[in-house]
Parts: structure tokens; sequence; C-alpha cells
């Protein structure tokens, strides 16, 4: 039996992983969805990068977990990858869904103009305001799927987007799935596309937008499996 733990993106908690915690437990598999601090039903909290590294962590040592397959969608990929070297030999693999990967010394700022996010910060308090309908658009979802998205989410902490990832060895020793969401570009980020070059990463694509947990949950749940199941 795997294990999986599932951490959402900037906005969103454990909540939006449901659908593919069912199917997951429908197939006997053991499924922790995580709300990273300051999100969700934790929002409000002022949290860092780090806070989320220990935050996935701390859940992983306080459940004894073994043979665990970490996921991070979007924003929390760089969290995820850094955690995934710390569980050490608990890890099974590492997937990354449509996300940032962390890179030594980088935030997920990095590398892309983000000054009208930095600015937002600023200007609420040290939280990144939460998504817009808007930014939904052309990522495959229904009207029902975007309002309970919007309706859901919550303002992020701003810390944990500008703080520099640490890692102790290349990201590229991980065991590791990248799953490409092709609504949203079908080029990944030149850090990931690096990492891909990797005998221990493998790609996967899906013809979907940027929330497959919405979009296409039974789809994402059988992906998970099968990038389990790869030694």
């Amino acid at each position: 039996m795997t294990r999986f733990v599932l951490v959402a993106g900037a906005w969103l908690g454990a909540w939006v992983w449901d659908e593919v915690a069912d199917e997951l437990r429908a197939g006997r598999h053991e499924v922790h969805p995580l709300t990273l601090s300051g999100l969700a039903e934790k929002q409000g909290v002022r949290a860092g990068q780090r806070t989320h590294v220990q935050d996935i962590v701390d859940v992983v040592e306080r459940l004894g977990l073994r043979d665990v397959v970490l996921v991070g969608h979007s924003y929390s990929g760089v969290p995820v990858g850094q955690a995934a070297e710390r569980i050490g030999e608990r890890l099974r693999r590492v997937v990354f869904v449509d996300a940032n990967v962390p890179v030594d010394g980088e935030s997920f700022l990095s590398g892309w103009p983000s000054d009208g996010v930095r600015r937002a910060i600023d200007a609420n308090g040290g939280f990144w305001p939460p998504l817009e309908a808007d930014d939904c658009v052309g990522q495959g979802l229904t009207n029902e799927q975007t309002a309970r998205l919007i309706g859901g989410a919550t303002p992020h902490p701003g810390a944990t987007l500008t703080e520099p990832a640490v890692l102790e060895r290349p990201l590229v020793e991980l065991p590791a799935t990248y799953v490409k969401c092709l609504l949203d570009g079908e080029e990944p980020l030149p850090a990931v596309a690096e990492a891909l070059k990797s005998e221990t990463w493998e790609l996967v694509t899906m013809d979907t937008g940027h929330w497959p947990m919405f979009s296409r949950p039974r789809e994402l749940a059988r992906i998970l499996r099968e990038a389990a199941a790869v030694r």
C-alpha cells in the first residue's frame, strides 16, 4: 500500500484533493491531503517557505509514514521538493503536478516578472491576494468548478514566495514524475526541462489546465497510482 501526501498550490488547502483522494482510497491507498500553514482553515498565520517545508516533513514523521509519494501542485512543488530530500528513505517518489520546483538559492518568484506580485503582497499586509475568475479562463474548468475554486481560495503568505529554497543535493537525484498540464503551456519551466534529462525523472502530460484535481480528478488519480508503481 502506497502512502500519498497531497499538497495543494497557492491559495488552496487540503480540500482541493477531495475527489482525487476518494479515487486513491478506492484503490486501497493511504491518503493524507495537507493544508500548509497560513492557508484555508489555517489562514491568517504568517508563514515562510521553511514553515511549509516543515509542515510536510512533520506530517510524514508524525504519522510514521514510509513508502511515501509526495505530491506537490503549482507553488507547493517548491516546498515539496525540499521536503522530499529531507524525508530520505521514507520517500518512494515525488510527483510535481504542473508545479514549480525548488532551485537552491532561488525563490518561487525568481526567474519571472514578479513586480506585480510583490506589490500586491506589500499592499495586502504580506499576503498574496487570491486568484480571480479571469485567472481560470482557458484552463478546462466548468463554471461550477471555477466557482468552487475561487470560493475556497484564501490569501497566500507572501514570505513563502520570496524566501530562497535550500537543497542539500541536486534535485535530479530524486525519483520524480512531472505532470505537465498542456492548457497551461506545453513547455515545462527551464529548471524542470533540465531535471527531465535525468534518468530518475519522467514526464507525463495531461490535456487539461492548471488545476487537474478539479478538471480531471479521476485521470490525475490514475497518473498518481502509475507514478507510485515506477521503480
